[in-house]
């Protein structure tokens, strides 16, 4: 049987071990990782490359799915149920994200395959990077960038003042491992915290909302960090927005369907909301265009997660959960496990 583990468990970065002779065992990648990954990967394991195959998806699949006992999933890639279908021998899937709303789990407990994701590791970058769309969206970083880059600042004067941090009203939606650091580094700056939850934390200092449209109508800012999950898909809805007011920001480092984007682009274009600052899109890589020409908006390409620092730890991480499943050892990072 499987089940959400009750804390994460420690398991041992050796070698696997078991193995027949010096065979090492397979992995399947769904797309090329980034390189770094690709390349310590490479030296422990048989990576199984469909994208470098000259036959259908379908077929590499099906001419190695015997022999696949692991998955290795980059980026958001879908795992549901058809691919698990083409995959009867697979019994663990390890994900380089935090977020597992990609992968099908109710499907994976009932075939009795293990999941692992990448845990907390991302925890503190996603948060600096949280806090800079802010002040970038606050203070017009970028905006002024482009400003002066065109040349305009000795031809049409200063460009407009910006708005400071300190003692902004700040509501976090998702009290989690990021969320907590956000607010942390936030507290910093003088802003007053508040925030909504899937309940109460009674440990932390800040102000409680039990609704997200409560929450919106008391802050100058809300910041997005929560997982995506059928209760929180469109939890950021034209009724939020409104009760977040004409100057609110939106800043949203979770994921893109948290927030209606249809709406927001409206109320962006409509002036009845202040800003965003936004590193994630309902429908990836598709960016709306509406977006591209407002000097109020900041855009990333889902890139929160990634330093150069975070790419050697999350190789570790990857090739750790790998060796631990193929030496049967608890996983580092699970989200379903064995009990």
């Amino acid at each position: 049987m499987f089940g959400l583990p009750r804390s994460h468990l420690m398991a041992s970065g050796s070698e696997s071990q078991g193995r027949r002779g010096t065979e090492r065992p397979q992995v399947l990648l769904l797309r090329r990782p980034l390189s770094v990954l690709h390349e310590a990967l490479s030296a422990r394991f048989q990576l199984l490359r469909p994208w470098e195959s000259p036959v259908p998806f379908d077929r590499f699949l099906a001419a190695h799915a015997a022999g696949v006992r692991a998955l290795l999933v980059t980026g958001l890639t879908p795992v549901d149920g058809p691919l698990l279908d083409a995959l009867p021998a697979l019994r663990f899937i390890v994900t380089t994200s935090s977020g597992v709303n990609h992968i099908d789990l109710a499907e994976c407990a009932r075939r009795g395959i293990a999941v692992a994701n990448a845990g907390t590791i991302f925890s503190l970058d996603v948060a600096e990077y949280a806090v800079g769309l802010l002040i970038d969206v606050l203070r017009r970083v970028s905006a002024s960038d482009r400003y002066v880059r065109r040349g305009l600042w000795p031809r049409a004067g200063d460009y407009p003042l910006g708005s400071k941090l300190g003692s902004k009203r700040v509501g976090i939606v998702g009290l989690g491992s990021i969320g907590s650091e956000i607010a942390k580094r936030l507290e910093a700056f003088g802003c007053s915290i508040s925030y909504f939850s899937r309940s109460r934390k009674p440990q932390v200092p800040y102000t409680y909302f039990p609704s997200v449209g409560d929450l919106a109508a008391e802050s100058n800012v809300l910041v997005l960090s929560c997982a995506l999950t059928k209760e929180t898909y469109h939890i950021i809805n034209r009724d939020v927005m409104s009760a977040l007011g004409k100057d609110g920001i939106i800043i949203n480092v979770g994921r893109g369907a948290l927030v209606d984007e249809a709406e927001l682009v409206k109320h962006l274009m409509q002036g009845e909301i202040g800003g965003a600052g936004l590193d994630v899109f309902e429908h990836e890589p598709a960016v709306p265009e509406e977006l591209f020409c407002m000097d109020n908006v900041v855009l990333s390409a889902h890139f929160a997660v990634h330093t150069l620092e975070m790419s050697s730890e999350l190789c570790q991480l990857m090739i750790a959960n790998l060796n631990a499943f193929f030496s049967d050892r608890p996983l580092l990072t699970p989200v379903l496990v064995r009990t």
